[in-house]
C-alpha cells in the first residue's frame, strides 16, 4: 500500500476522532468543527479519485465511515452571525428604587349612613275650643294656640258665622265670641224633642304681614246648641270636625356645598320630606373641605317658591341681607340659627309653610351658600330674631345690629375678595306641606 493510501486512512481515522470529541463540546464549537471535518473530507475525497485502486484496498481493509450532511462554510459562518452574542445581557438598574407614592388627589367616597327606622308623626287634634251654650245667647271661646303647635293664630283670621272676635284674653292667649242666638248665620232646626241651633266656627288664614306665605292650614268647625222643648236649657258642644280650607353646586378647589333636611335631632339625613303645617324643617348647610384651610359656611340668603325656579312668583325671602332670618321677625314664629358647632356647618330651623295663592302643597328652598375662611372676619353672618331683638349663632351679636337697615363691611371687617371667598347654590326639595287636621 502506497503513501497516499496510508494518509487517507490517517485523515479518516483523524475525522472520526475529531466527531466523537464533537458530541461533549458546544454547540457553536460542533459547527465549526463539522465545517473543518467537511473540508478535510472533501480533501481526502480528492486525494482517494486520483487513485482508484489504491480506494479500493483503503476501502476493502477498513470500515467506511459514518458520514453526516453539512452545510456549507458560508452558510454555516452566516448563521452564526446573525445569530446574538451570547455575552450580551439586559441592563438592570443597581441598588434600590424609591417607589413613586404621589397619586392625583381623587373625591373621598361618602360615607354610607346606617338605617334608621323613620316614622313620620301625624299631628293629634287639639283641644281647643269650648262652647257655653246660655238661654238666649252662646259663647264660644277659641285658645290661640288653635292647633297645638305653639302657632298662634290672628283674630282677624277667625270668625263665627259672619261674626268677628268681641273679646280677647292675652294671658291665658283665649279669643271669645258672645252673640245672641239668632245671630253669625244660625241656623234652627226643630224636632219633636228639641230646637237645635247651629253655627259654623271657620278659621281662614292670611298671608303673613304682607309676605306670600302661610304656616297653617285652615280649618271649620261645627258648634251645636240643643234646647230640649220641655225642659231646661242645656248645653253640648260636638267635637270639633275638621275641614281642610281650600289654599293653596360643587364650587372650585373640590368644594363641595350641600343642603339638607336633617332629622329632630341632627344626627341623620331626614328619611322624608313630607311635613305638616306647624312642623319644623331642621336643615343643615354645610361644605366639605378636600385639602384646603379651614373654612366657615353662612348661608347668604334664601328663597322659596312653589317651583323649581327660584325666580318664579310667588317667591318667599325668609334669609336676606348678608344671612338675617327674618322668617321670625315677619310671622312671629320660632324660626333661629342654631348655635355653630363647627365652622363648616350650619344649621337652622324653619317652621312648615306653604303659599297662600299658590296650586299645590310643595315648596323648594334656594340658598346662596358663602365660604370663607376660618380666620377671615367679613361681614357675612347668621343672626335670628327673638324677644324683639337679634343674636348670632357665632356669638358676636354686633354684627347682627344692621339686620334692620342693610349690612355692609364695618370697621372690624372688611370686604372680602372673590379670591377668599367660595360662593354656590344649592337647592333644596320639593318639600311636600300638608294640613295639620
Amino acid at each position: 500500500m502506497g503513501f497516499r493510501a496510508w494518509l487517507s486512512v490517517v485523515l479518516v481515522l483523524f475525522g472520526i476522532g475529531l466527531q466523537i470529541q464533537a458530541k461533549t463540546l458546544p454547540d457553536w464549537f460542533n459547527r465549526e468543527e463539522q465545517d473543518r471535518a467537511g473540508l478535510s473530507d472533501w480533501s481526502a475525497h480528492s486525494l482517494l479519485e486520483e487513485d482508484p485502486a489504491e480506494e479500493s484496498v483503503g476501502e476493502s481493509s477498513l470500515p467506511e465511515p459514518q458520514r453526516t450532511v453539512q452545510e456549507p462554510v458560508r452558510k454555516a459562518l452566516k448563521k452564526r452571525a446573525q445569530e446574538p452574542f451570547p455575552l450580551q445581557s439586559k441592563p438592570t438598574l443597581q441598588g434600590p428604587v424609591k417607589q413613586l407614592s404621589w397619586r392625583f388627589p381623587r373625591m373621598p367616597e361618602k360615607p354610607k349612613e346606617p338605617e334608621r327606622p323613620f316614622v313620620l308623626r301625624e299631628p293629634v287634634p287639639a283641644n281647643s275650643v269650648a262652647v257655653r251654650c246660655r238661654e238666649a245667647d252662646v259663647q264660644v271661646e277659641v285658645n290661640q294656640d288653635f292647633f297645638g303647635t305653639g302657632q298662634l293664630i290672628h283674630p282677624a283670621d277667625l270668625s263665627l258665622g259672619d261674626c268677628a272676635v268681641t273679646g280677647e284674653d292675652p294671658s291665658d292667649q283665649v279669643l271669645v265670641f258672645e252673640y245672641e242666638l239668632h245671630r253669625c248665620d244660625g241656623k234652627i232646626q226643630v224636632t219633636p224633642d228639641e230646637l237645635v241651633y247651629s253655627f259654623t266656627l271657620q278659621y281662614a288664614p292670611k298671608a303673613l304681614n304682607g309676605s306670600p306665605i302661610i304656616k297653617t292650614n285652615g280649618a271649620t268647625v261645627d258648634i251645636q246648641c240643643h234646647y230640649p222643648r220641655e225642659h231646661n236649657v242645656s248645653s253640648d258642644a260636638l267635637m270639633p270636625t275638621w275641614v281642610p280650607f281650600a289654599a293653596t353646586k360643587a364650587a372650585e378647589e373640590v368644594l363641595v356645598f350641600s343642603l339638607r333636611l336633617m332629622t329632630d335631632d341632627w344626627e341623620f339625613e331626614r328619611a322624608t320630606n313630607t311635613y305638616y303645617l306647624g312642623n319644623v324643617l331642621h336643615i343643615e348647610a354645610s361644605v366639605i373641605q378636600y385639602n384646603h384651610v379651614p373654612l366657615r359656611v353662612f348661608a347668604h340668603s334664601c328663597v322659596a317658591t312653589a317651583v323649581p325656579d327660584v325666580n318664579a312668583s310667588p317667591r318667599y325671602s325668609f334669609i336676606e341681607n348678608h344671612g338675617c332670618l327674618v322668617d321670625a321677625k315677619l310671622t312671629g314664629s320660632g324660626s333661629r340659627f342654631l348655635p355653630r358647632v363647627q365652622d363648616n356647618r350650619l344649621q337652622f330651623e324653619l317652621e312648615a309653610f306653604r303659599f297662600a295663592q299658590a296650586e299645590g302643597t310643595t315648596i323648594y328652598i334656594t340658598c346662596k351658600l358663602v365660604a370663607t375662611a376660618a380666620s377671615t372676619d367679613s361681614d357675612h353672618k347668621s343672626c335670628s330674631f327673638s324677644d324683639d331683638r337679634w343674636t348670632s349663632a357665632d356669638g358676636n351679636d354686633q354684627m347682627c345690629r344692621c339686620c334692620d337697615s342693610t349690612c355692609g363691611p364695618t370697621r372690624k371687617t372688611r370686604e372680602v375678595s372673590a379670591d377668599e371667598q367660595w360662593v354656590s347654590e344649592a337647592v333644596l326639595g320639593p318639600m311636600l306641606i300638608k294640613d295639620a287636621y
